[in-house]
């Protein structure tokens, strides 16, 4: 029983997998941030653009 024990506290495949898991969760939770940021200022970019171009088509 102890042989089991030492061996499962040895074994390190677990952890790694578990970094794996978290440098993916950390880089998607990146991607998801950028993603937002940059929809919100193409967003108001083309509200704007939008603007622009209806006050010129106005007589």
């Amino acid at each position: 029983m102890t042989k089991i024990f030492a061996r499962l506290l040895k074994d390190e495949s677990g952890a790694t997998a578990i970094e794996y898991g978290l440098i993916a969760a950390l880089i998607s939770v990146a991607l998801i941030t950028g993603a937002t940021a940059l929809g919100g200022a193409l967003d108001n970019q083309f509200d704007e653009l939008s603007k622009t171009l209806n006050y010129k088509k106005a007589p």
